[in-house]
């Protein structure tokens, strides 16, 4: 969903398989670009001599090459993952903007059934807060993607066009809007396609603003959660406990759930929740600092943040930032009556 965003691909340095492709593919497809102009003119009515003179604008910016072909690296294992999110000045941070869109935050998170400090926790990991929203233009990215870079082309073109719709549809400067190396755009990071799918007017004042309006933004990110089927009130993951004696298999760690609370607890994992035996579950191992493993308990809500970004890091790390943060905020809550009485 959020392809290219600053929070985990950047983070998890695999942003290419495509290792020994040179740079040098910084020169721009011509057949390509001329098939897509062709395509947005007879499809979506775009004029021929407006949109070649937009694309004649961007700018086929060689840092996005780079960091799209560089060589896959070491995976970066959880306990250091975590690290980079869960620290004081985040914590602290996503208290402060809850206080600061709490009435927001409420409403959207009652609108769609979404867990508000899900919804806070996601913004907090993808743009800390909106504070970091992206440098490049968003046609810059996507052009340079798409007439430069073979080896995800397809996809990138799509997202142009998807982009190029967005700009008409939301009356969205295609000049201005800035974005991810890779076309993510707002405060939740989507991609122009998702942008398209799941962005929300959330008040109603005829547009979908996902870079200053927050209640688009926080309604957009609850909505893509409940279009994709989070469950109110169900667990994300839950901390299990694998005694000495356990003989089972290691966990495959796979996105998709493939077993239940009750073949999990069969298996040997010692875990408590609310969930019954036949709901949807899965075994996650993570690194722990110091050697040795973690293990948690994945359920269908894991499996829909896993929709928003297909790591199972960033699923345990949006879990563990949403909590910290809810008791952070509940903390001032209750600091403030105390101090009003």
């Amino acid at each position: 969903m959020t392809h290219g965003s600053g929070a985990a691909r950047g983070i998890l340095l695999v942003v290419s398989l495509a290792c020994s492709l040179s740079v040098a593919a910084q020169t721009v497809n011509s057949s390509a670009r001329a098939a897509f102009i062709d395509k947005m003119v007879a499809q979506h009515g775009f004029d021929r001599a407006a949109l070649t003179s937009l694309l004649d604008e961007a700018v086929i910016d060689k840092t996005i090459l780079d960091t799209m072909a560089r060589p896959a690296e070491r995976v970066v294992p959880w306990f250091e993952y975590r690290k980079i999110f869960m620290t004081e000045e985040r914590i602290a941070a996503g208290a402060r903007f809850w206080g600061e869109h709490a009435d927001t935050i409420q409403e959207v998170a009652d609108r769609y059934g979404v867990a508000p400090e899900m919804i806070v926790a996601i913004v907090g990991i993808e743009t800390y807060f909106g504070t970091r929203m992206g440098r490049y233009r968003v046609l810059d990215a996507l052009a340079t993607l798409a007439f430069a870079y073979p080896p995800r082309a397809p996809f990138f073109t799509s997202e142009l066009e998807s982009f190029l719709l967005l700009s008409r549809e939301e009356h969205v400067d295609p000049k201005v809007a800035l974005g991810s190396y890779a076309g993510a755009m707002g405060a939740g990071q989507f991609i122009p396609s998702s942008y398209r799918a799941y962005a929300v007017d959330a008040d109603a004042d005829g547009k979908r603003d996902l870079w200053s309006n927050w209640n688009d933004a926080l309604g957009s990110v609850a909505n893509y959660f409940a279009k994709h089927g989070w469950r109110t009130g169900e667990p994300v993951m839950e901390r299990a406990i694998r005694p000495d004696s356990f003989k089972g298999p290691e966990p495959s760690n796979k996105l998709a759930l493939d077993g239940t609370v009750g073949s999990v607890t069969k298996m040997g994992y010692v875990f408590t929740t609310t969930l019954p035996t036949d709901a949807p579950a899965s075994p996650y191992s993570f690194e722990a600092e110091g050697g040795g493993s973690e293990y948690w308990i994945g359920y269908h809500n894991f499996s829909v943040v896993t929709r928003y970004n297909r790591s199972t890091k960033y699923a345990l790390a949006a879990l563990q930032l949403s909590e910290a943060v809810r008791a952070r905020y509940l903390e001032t809550v209750a600091a403030a009556g105390s101090a009003a009485q």
